[in-house]
């Protein structure tokens, strides 16, 4: 069976951040491999992708990957990405994810049409710092607004802005969203505005827009706007390494 164009492409992306090329296995796989300079994760960690049922792994070193093949080996797909138990086989300090991986194409997207009028920002417009502060730190890091490339697709609502995405430039021409609403504006649609036209430029550019959420809203909005859920990912600190949590 052919493999889906989305899938394809998101696999070679998390190939080459992993510094692995061609290192997803078949599906029900599971692929370790030793990448001190993986992207799947922070420095030093243990990164996990899985995309359409098969997952990569990268380990810093190769006792740890030893580590890893030895408590997770036996272990389906699906278990991998179990936060809560994957501690219980694998001697880790801390845990980042799981996060659901999405990507739009072309044909599946649906963009949101409406009255509201998008903005165009700067990147850097002190009036995103704003409302990324008006969200709080939590929130603002999970969007990470302060690292797009792209311009700032922005609603305002008396004179501020209420909601605003854009995308970060990512290797093999993906688009890595990035939303924020201010809390008193959520629920209205206007994640779905703002992101509706980060998306729409990102692929008249001709980018893989890709969305990476841990909230079940923010997932929602993706689904919304056509994204497919192809995967996840999970970062995990190996014991040894706990002073480095954030």
């Amino acid at each position: 069976m052919p493999t889906h164009p989305l899938l394809r492409a998101a696999r070679e992306l998390w190939e080459q951040l992993a510094h692995a090329p061609g290192s997803f296995p078949p599906p029900g796989g599971v692929n370790v491999v030793v990448s001190p300079e993986s992207d799947l994760c922070p420095p030093g960690w243990i990164g996990v992708v899985a995309l359409g049922g098969s997952a990569l792994v990268s380990a810093p070193d190769e006792e740890a990957a030893a580590t890893v093949r030895t408590a997770l080996g036996g272990l389906p797909v699906e278990a991998l990405l179990d936060a809560a138990s994957v501690p219980g086989v694998l001697p880790v300090a801390g845990v980042l994810g799981p996060a659901a991986l999405s990507y739009a194409s072309p044909d599946g997207f649906r963009p949101v049409t409406g009255p509201t009028t998008v903005e165009r920002l700067p990147g850097g417009h002190p009036d995103l710092r704003a409302l990324e502060e008006a969200a709080g730190q939590d929130d603002a890091a999970e969007a990470s607004l302060d690292e797009i490339t792209s311009p700032a697709f922005v609603v305002r609502e008396q004179g501020r802005v209420a909601a605003a995405a854009g995308y970060r430039a990512w290797p093999r021409r993906t688009a890595h969203l990035s939303v924020l609403t201010a809390p008193e504006a959520r629920g209205r649609g206007l994640a779905r505005t703002t992101a509706s036209t980060a998306v729409a430029d990102a692929l008249a550019a001709g980018l893989l827009p890709q969305w990476r959420a841990r909230p079940a809203a923010s997932r929602r909005v993706a689904a919304a706007l056509g994204f497919e859920e192809l995967g996840t990912q999970l970062s995990l600190a190996p014991r040894a390494l706990a002073t480095l949590l954030p």
